[in-house]
């Protein structure tokens, strides 16, 4: 019988030379309560922009190639959301190179809309305050190319610092700086990044409001509304997390 008994091992016990099973962290709901409607609505909405392209008729080609990859960008970023949410309320069992793979990824999502926003600001700036025309078809695929190139490469810091990290049973996929010098060279290159995309931002914003506000007649003031919006909920959204990121350096 205490053999029979001895055998019997509850589902909340671990066995020699293993965590014990957890259920759930609640540490971890309120941010997957803050993702899941990122998700829900995100998803869908970007899919529809994607297919649908609404009130893009007046955009120019680069304009409309730009506003895709934004779209793009924040779509693949989303996606990640459900395996972020299990590893808030679940332990990590993806492995390492899924972990690193995955914050490269969406490393990537972020710094590609904050250049594409920033390259769409600057891009409406010449068309409407220097009445430059931006780029040819080749010229533009450059400019694209080399928008894809700085993402990744401004992304590969996500690789090294990611780790699958044990604590108290629990492991979670998230930055582990191997120095101090680490951590701050990794939140500078963050925070130059922001501050750069930003200002610049400000500065063809600042001189886009004045410019139509000068003219008498705009040809196309609802491609002006919508790229306003854009840059203006951009600069709303990112604000927060540039100052966060530097009061924690």
């Amino acid at each position: 019988m205490d053999e029979l008994n001895s055998s019997v091992v509850p589902s909340n016990m671990s066995s020699p030379g293993h965590p014990p099973l957890a259920t759930w962290n609640s540490n971890g709901l309120i941010p997957a309560l803050v993702m899941s409607p990122c998700f829900l609505l995100g998803v869908p909405g970007n899919i529809a922009v994607i297919i649908l392209r609404p009130n893009w008729q007046h955009l120019s080609s680069l304009s409309q190639s730009l506003m895709l990859n934004l779209a793009i960008s924040d779509l693949l970023c989303l996606i990640t959301l459900p395996l972020w949410i299990y590893n808030f309320l679940y332990n990590w069992t993806l492995g390492l190179v899924t972990c690193k793979l995955l914050s490269y990824l969406v490393y990537c999502s972020v710094y590609g809309s904050l250049l594409t926003v920033t390259a769409l600001s600057v891009q409406r700036y010449l068309q409407v305050v220097q009445l430059q025309k931006c780029f040819d078809r080749v010229g533009k695929k450059r400019m694209l190319g080399l928008l894809c190139l700085i993402v990744m490469i401004l992304s590969i810091p996500s690789l090294v610092v990611r780790q699958v990290i044990l604590e108290q049973h629990w492991a979670t996929c998230k930055p582990d700086f191997s120095s101090s010098a680490q951590q701050v060279a990794v939140l500078l290159s963050e925070i130059l990044a922001g501050i750069a995309s930003i200002t610049v931002v400000v500065f063809s914003y600042i001189s886009l409001h004045r410019k139509v506000n000068q003219a008498a007649f705009f040809s196309n003031p609802q491609t002006t509304r919508l790229v306003t919006s854009i840059i203006v909920t951009f600069f709303v959204l990112w604000m927060p997390y540039h100052i966060t990121n530097m009061l924690s350096a």
